[in-house]
Protein backbone atom coordinates (compact mmCIF):
# COMPACT_ATOMS: atom_id res chain seq x y z
CA UNK A 1 0.00 0.00 0.00
CA UNK A 2 2.83 2.59 -0.37
CA UNK A 3 1.64 5.94 -1.42
CA UNK A 4 -1.42 5.52 0.29
CA UNK A 5 -2.78 7.36 3.24
CA UNK A 6 -0.97 5.48 6.22
CA UNK A 7 2.47 5.43 4.48
CA UNK A 8 2.42 9.37 4.43
CA UNK A 9 1.70 9.14 7.95
CA UNK A 10 4.54 7.08 8.50
CA UNK A 11 7.27 9.43 6.99
CA UNK A 12 5.55 12.27 9.08
CA UNK A 13 5.83 10.92 12.12
CA UNK A 14 8.53 7.70 12.16
CA UNK A 15 11.16 9.21 9.65
CA UNK A 16 13.67 6.46 10.65
CA UNK A 17 11.31 3.82 9.30
CA UNK A 18 10.45 5.36 6.20
CA UNK A 19 14.30 5.64 5.21
CA UNK A 20 15.00 1.97 5.68
CA UNK A 21 12.34 1.53 3.13
CA UNK A 22 12.38 4.24 0.73
CA UNK A 23 15.20 6.24 -0.67
CA UNK A 24 14.89 10.00 0.19
CA UNK A 25 16.19 11.70 -2.78
CA UNK A 26 13.15 9.67 -4.56
CA UNK A 27 10.63 10.63 -2.20
CA UNK A 28 7.82 12.99 -3.71
CA UNK A 29 6.71 13.99 -0.39
CA UNK A 30 10.08 14.73 0.96
CA UNK A 31 10.30 18.85 -0.60
CA UNK A 32 6.96 19.46 0.90
CA UNK A 33 7.69 17.93 3.90
CA UNK A 34 10.75 20.33 4.38
CA UNK A 35 9.17 23.56 3.75
CA UNK A 36 6.93 22.64 6.50
CA UNK A 37 9.47 21.47 8.59
CA UNK A 38 9.92 25.56 11.13
CA UNK A 39 6.08 25.76 11.62
CA UNK A 40 4.44 25.19 14.75
CA UNK A 41 1.25 23.05 14.68
CA UNK A 42 -0.17 26.56 16.58
CA UNK A 43 0.38 28.40 13.76
CA UNK A 44 -2.34 26.63 11.73
CA UNK A 45 -5.97 27.30 12.27
CA UNK A 46 -6.30 24.07 12.76
CA UNK A 47 -4.02 23.91 15.65
CA UNK A 48 -5.30 27.44 17.24
CA UNK A 49 -8.42 26.07 16.94
CA UNK A 50 -7.43 22.66 19.25
CA UNK A 51 -5.65 24.73 21.50
CA UNK A 52 -8.91 26.69 22.64
CA UNK A 53 -10.60 23.72 22.97
CA UNK A 54 -8.25 22.08 25.21
CA UNK A 55 -8.46 25.88 27.40
CA UNK A 56 -12.44 25.01 27.63
CA UNK A 57 -11.92 21.55 28.37
CA UNK A 58 -8.90 22.21 30.76
CA UNK A 59 -10.14 25.65 32.54
CA UNK A 60 -6.90 25.67 34.85
CA UNK A 61 -4.18 26.07 32.36
CA UNK A 62 -6.29 29.97 31.48
CA UNK A 63 -6.59 32.98 33.94
CA UNK A 64 -8.59 35.79 33.15
CA UNK A 65 -7.34 39.04 34.68
CA UNK A 66 -9.82 40.01 36.80
CA UNK A 67 -11.66 43.13 37.19
CA UNK A 68 -10.29 45.89 39.38
CA UNK A 69 -14.25 46.86 40.21
CA UNK A 70 -17.12 44.32 39.57
CA UNK A 71 -18.82 44.79 35.97
CA UNK A 72 -22.58 45.07 35.55
CA UNK A 73 -23.53 44.88 32.16
CA UNK A 74 -26.87 44.81 31.06
CA UNK A 75 -27.29 42.66 27.87
CA UNK A 76 -30.61 44.49 25.91
CA UNK A 77 -32.21 44.83 22.49
CA UNK A 78 -35.98 45.08 21.84
CA UNK A 79 -35.63 42.95 18.84
CA UNK A 80 -36.38 39.45 19.55
CA UNK A 81 -34.47 36.63 18.27
CA UNK A 82 -30.52 38.47 17.83
CA UNK A 83 -29.23 35.86 20.50
CA UNK A 84 -29.32 37.99 23.29
CA UNK A 85 -30.02 35.34 25.93
CA UNK A 86 -27.74 33.00 24.09
CA UNK A 87 -24.74 35.65 24.51
CA UNK A 88 -25.47 36.57 27.75
CA UNK A 89 -25.67 32.39 29.20
CA UNK A 90 -22.15 31.84 26.80
CA UNK A 91 -20.59 34.84 27.62
CA UNK A 92 -20.99 33.83 31.51
CA UNK A 93 -19.89 30.43 30.91
CA UNK A 94 -16.54 31.66 28.70
CA UNK A 95 -15.81 34.14 31.66
CA UNK A 96 -16.31 31.31 34.18
CA UNK A 97 -14.36 28.43 32.94
CA UNK A 98 -11.20 31.09 32.34
CA UNK A 99 -11.06 31.44 36.02
CA UNK A 100 -13.65 34.52 36.88
CA UNK A 101 -17.12 34.13 38.68
CA UNK A 102 -20.31 35.24 36.73
CA UNK A 103 -23.60 36.15 37.84
CA UNK A 104 -26.33 35.92 35.44
CA UNK A 105 -29.58 37.73 36.48
CA UNK A 106 -32.44 36.57 34.47
CA UNK A 107 -35.15 38.86 34.01
CA UNK A 108 -36.96 37.23 30.97
CA UNK A 109 -39.94 35.64 32.05
CA UNK A 110 -39.44 32.57 29.69
CA UNK A 111 -36.54 31.69 31.91
CA UNK A 112 -34.55 30.84 28.37
CA UNK A 113 -30.94 31.75 30.01
CA UNK A 114 -31.77 29.55 33.60
CA UNK A 115 -32.79 26.53 31.60
CA UNK A 116 -29.92 26.81 29.61
CA UNK A 117 -27.78 27.31 33.08
CA UNK A 118 -29.55 24.16 34.22
CA UNK A 119 -30.58 25.71 37.18
CA UNK A 120 -34.10 24.90 38.22
CA UNK A 121 -36.53 27.40 37.96
CA UNK A 122 -40.09 26.24 38.19
CA UNK A 123 -43.21 28.25 40.20
CA UNK A 124 -42.06 29.00 43.81
CA UNK A 125 -38.53 28.73 43.65
CA UNK A 126 -36.79 32.23 44.86
CA UNK A 127 -36.18 34.19 41.57
CA UNK A 128 -35.84 37.53 40.00
CA UNK A 129 -39.44 38.08 40.54
CA UNK A 130 -39.33 37.79 44.47
CA UNK A 131 -36.21 39.93 44.41
CA UNK A 132 -37.99 42.72 42.31
CA UNK A 133 -40.93 43.06 44.69
CA UNK A 134 -38.86 42.86 47.62
CA UNK A 135 -39.90 39.56 49.40
CA UNK A 136 -36.15 37.39 49.23
CA UNK A 137 -32.69 39.00 48.72
CA UNK A 138 -30.39 38.30 46.18
CA UNK A 139 -28.44 35.76 48.03
CA UNK A 140 -31.73 33.48 48.77
CA UNK A 141 -31.79 34.02 45.21
CA UNK A 142 -29.09 32.84 43.73
CA UNK A 143 -28.37 29.36 42.47
CA UNK A 144 -25.06 27.95 41.71
CA UNK A 145 -25.25 26.48 38.06
CA UNK A 146 -23.87 22.87 38.06
CA UNK A 147 -22.05 23.49 34.98
CA UNK A 148 -19.31 25.45 36.74
CA UNK A 149 -18.36 26.37 40.33
CA UNK A 150 -17.97 30.11 39.22
CA UNK A 151 -21.04 30.56 37.06
CA UNK A 152 -23.90 31.64 39.18
CA UNK A 153 -27.52 32.70 38.28
CA UNK A 154 -30.68 34.56 39.69
CA UNK A 155 -33.61 32.21 37.84
CA UNK A 156 -36.56 33.61 36.54
CA UNK A 157 -40.01 32.17 36.57
CA UNK A 158 -43.39 32.54 35.01
CA UNK A 159 -44.07 34.58 38.01
CA UNK A 160 -42.22 37.46 36.62
CA UNK A 161 -45.05 37.61 33.39
CA UNK A 162 -46.86 39.67 35.64
CA UNK A 163 -44.22 41.77 37.49
CA UNK A 164 -44.38 44.90 35.41
CA UNK A 165 -48.02 45.49 36.23
CA UNK A 166 -47.02 45.53 40.02
CA UNK A 167 -43.93 47.52 39.96
CA UNK A 168 -45.87 50.53 38.36
CA UNK A 169 -47.54 51.34 41.62
CA UNK A 170 -44.26 50.77 43.62
CA UNK A 171 -42.12 53.40 44.94
CA UNK A 172 -38.68 53.97 43.58
CA UNK A 173 -40.26 51.14 40.75
CA UNK A 174 -37.67 51.90 38.44
CA UNK A 175 -34.42 51.52 40.97
CA UNK A 176 -35.41 48.27 42.68
CA UNK A 177 -33.25 45.71 41.17
CA UNK A 178 -30.20 48.24 41.67
CA UNK A 179 -30.81 47.78 45.09
CA UNK A 180 -31.24 44.03 45.34
CA UNK A 181 -27.94 44.31 43.45
CA UNK A 182 -26.12 46.02 45.94
CA UNK A 183 -22.00 45.61 47.26
CA UNK A 184 -23.10 44.21 50.56
CA UNK A 185 -26.30 42.20 48.83
CA UNK A 186 -23.65 40.54 46.67
CA UNK A 187 -20.96 39.40 49.24
CA UNK A 188 -21.25 36.45 49.62
CA UNK A 189 -20.41 35.32 45.85
CA UNK A 190 -17.72 37.89 45.28
CA UNK A 191 -19.13 37.83 41.68
CA UNK A 192 -16.41 39.67 39.02
CA UNK A 193 -19.17 39.84 36.33
CA UNK A 194 -23.12 40.44 36.72
CA UNK A 195 -24.29 39.77 33.25
CA UNK A 196 -28.50 40.91 33.29
CA UNK A 197 -30.79 39.17 30.89
CA UNK A 198 -33.38 41.54 29.27
CA UNK A 199 -36.66 40.49 27.89
CA UNK A 200 -37.20 41.54 24.19
CA UNK A 201 -38.96 44.73 25.05
CA UNK A 202 -38.43 48.12 26.59
CA UNK A 203 -40.87 47.87 29.48
CA UNK A 204 -39.76 48.36 33.65
CA UNK A 205 -37.90 45.39 33.83
CA UNK A 206 -35.61 46.07 31.17
CA UNK A 207 -35.40 50.40 32.48
CA UNK A 208 -34.79 48.42 35.89
CA UNK A 209 -32.07 46.91 34.44
CA UNK A 210 -30.61 49.73 33.13
CA UNK A 211 -30.69 51.72 36.26
CA UNK A 212 -29.24 48.78 37.50
CA UNK A 213 -25.81 48.47 35.59
CA UNK A 214 -23.21 51.04 34.47
CA UNK A 215 -22.52 49.39 30.91
CA UNK A 216 -25.30 48.04 28.01
CA UNK A 217 -23.91 45.20 25.57
CA UNK A 218 -26.03 45.09 22.79
CA UNK A 219 -25.88 41.97 21.02
CA UNK A 220 -26.58 42.11 16.42
CA UNK A 221 -27.77 40.14 14.32
CA UNK A 222 -25.87 40.18 11.08
CA UNK A 223 -29.05 39.95 8.97
CA UNK A 224 -31.42 42.14 7.42
CA UNK A 225 -32.92 44.48 9.94
CA UNK A 226 -30.11 43.93 11.86
CA UNK A 227 -30.85 47.53 13.23
CA UNK A 228 -34.15 47.81 13.59
CA UNK A 229 -35.40 48.60 17.05
CA UNK A 230 -31.33 49.45 18.12
CA UNK A 231 -32.15 53.65 17.52
CA UNK A 232 -34.88 53.26 19.80
CA UNK A 233 -33.13 51.11 22.38
CA UNK A 234 -30.02 53.71 21.97
CA UNK A 235 -32.71 56.65 22.41
CA UNK A 236 -33.71 54.99 25.83
CA UNK A 237 -30.36 54.32 27.12
CA UNK A 238 -30.22 58.33 26.61
CA UNK A 239 -33.07 59.01 28.56
CA UNK A 240 -31.74 56.86 31.19
CA UNK A 241 -28.97 58.70 31.30
CA UNK A 242 -30.45 61.79 31.38
CA UNK A 243 -32.68 61.09 34.83
CA UNK A 244 -32.13 58.11 36.36
CA UNK A 245 -28.44 56.67 35.61
CA UNK A 246 -25.79 58.80 34.52
CA UNK A 247 -22.83 56.37 34.59
CA UNK A 248 -24.91 54.31 32.02
CA UNK A 249 -23.11 53.75 28.35
CA UNK A 250 -22.67 51.22 25.71
CA UNK A 251 -19.49 49.57 26.27
CA UNK A 252 -19.95 46.68 23.83
CA UNK A 253 -21.48 45.53 20.70
CA UNK A 254 -21.42 42.01 19.84
CA UNK A 255 -21.96 40.30 16.10
CA UNK A 256 -24.25 37.51 16.39
CA UNK A 257 -25.58 34.99 13.49
CA UNK A 258 -22.71 35.61 11.40
CA UNK A 259 -22.77 33.35 7.76
CA UNK A 260 -19.90 33.72 6.07
CA UNK A 261 -21.61 31.98 2.84
CA UNK A 262 -23.34 36.01 2.09
CA UNK A 263 -22.19 39.45 1.30
CA UNK A 264 -25.12 40.56 3.40
CA UNK A 265 -23.23 39.32 6.41
CA UNK A 266 -20.37 41.00 5.67
CA UNK A 267 -22.24 44.00 4.96
CA UNK A 268 -24.10 44.43 8.43
CA UNK A 269 -20.82 43.78 9.87
CA UNK A 270 -19.06 46.75 8.33
CA UNK A 271 -22.10 48.71 8.91
CA UNK A 272 -22.35 48.09 12.93
CA UNK A 273 -18.31 48.59 12.88
CA UNK A 274 -18.67 52.41 11.37
CA UNK A 275 -21.37 53.13 13.22
CA UNK A 276 -20.30 51.68 16.39
CA UNK A 277 -16.33 51.98 16.05
CA UNK A 278 -14.35 49.91 18.94
CA UNK A 279 -17.51 49.09 20.96
CA UNK A 280 -17.49 45.89 18.28
CA UNK A 281 -16.12 43.05 19.67
CA UNK A 282 -13.42 41.32 16.81
CA UNK A 283 -15.18 38.18 18.09
CA UNK A 284 -17.99 37.21 15.70
CA UNK A 285 -20.24 34.34 16.87
CA UNK A 286 -21.23 32.14 13.87
CA UNK A 287 -24.69 30.88 12.97
CA UNK A 288 -24.21 27.44 14.35
CA UNK A 289 -26.11 24.45 14.82
CA UNK A 290 -24.54 23.59 17.80
CA UNK A 291 -25.15 26.74 19.37
CA UNK A 292 -29.24 26.07 18.54
CA UNK A 293 -29.08 22.95 19.84
CA UNK A 294 -27.23 23.20 23.75
CA UNK A 295 -30.16 25.23 25.62
CA UNK A 296 -32.05 21.95 24.25
CA UNK A 297 -30.29 20.16 26.55
CA UNK A 298 -29.89 22.41 29.74
CA UNK A 299 -26.26 23.59 28.53
CA UNK A 300 -24.62 26.73 27.09
CA UNK A 301 -22.29 25.57 23.92
CA UNK A 302 -19.08 25.18 26.04
CA UNK A 303 -20.56 22.53 27.96
CA UNK A 304 -22.70 20.84 24.61
CA UNK A 305 -19.54 21.19 22.53
CA UNK A 306 -16.33 22.80 23.38
CA UNK A 307 -14.74 21.70 20.63
CA UNK A 308 -17.41 23.57 18.22
CA UNK A 309 -16.86 26.88 15.97
CA UNK A 310 -19.50 28.22 18.57
CA UNK A 311 -17.71 28.04 21.57
CA UNK A 312 -14.44 29.24 20.31
CA UNK A 313 -16.02 32.89 19.46
CA UNK A 314 -17.76 33.03 22.18
CA UNK A 315 -14.64 32.12 24.17
CA UNK A 316 -12.82 34.93 22.54
CA UNK A 317 -15.02 37.33 22.96
CA UNK A 318 -15.23 36.60 26.52
CA UNK A 319 -11.38 37.19 26.51
CA UNK A 320 -12.05 40.30 24.74
CA UNK A 321 -14.27 41.50 27.38
CA UNK A 322 -11.79 40.56 29.95
CA UNK A 323 -8.48 42.47 28.08
CA UNK A 324 -10.95 45.11 27.85
CA UNK A 325 -11.36 45.35 31.77
CA UNK A 326 -7.56 44.76 32.01
CA UNK A 327 -6.67 47.37 29.68
CA UNK A 328 -8.96 49.96 31.24
CA UNK A 329 -7.77 49.29 34.67
CA UNK A 330 -4.46 49.88 33.65
CA UNK A 331 -5.00 53.33 31.68
CA UNK A 332 -6.90 54.23 35.64
CA UNK A 333 -3.62 53.88 37.11
CA UNK A 334 -1.48 55.76 35.23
Amino acid sequence: MSGGPESTVSRETDHDASSSTTDNTENPYSAPAAAYAGISPMDTPIGAAAQRASQVLHPHTVTLPRPKTRRMLTIANQKGGVGKTTSAVNLASALAVQGLRVLVVDLDPQGNASTALGVPHHSGTPSSYELLIGEVTAAEAIQQSPHHEGLFCIPATIDLAGAEIELVSMVAREGRLKNALSEKALAAIDADFILIDCPPSLGLLTVNALVAANEVLIPIQCEYYALEGVGQLLRNIELVQSHLNPDLHVSTVLLTMYDGRTKLADQVAEEVRRHFGDRVLRAVIPRSVKVSEAPGFGMTVLDYDPGSRGAMSYLDAGRELAARTATTNSQEQQ
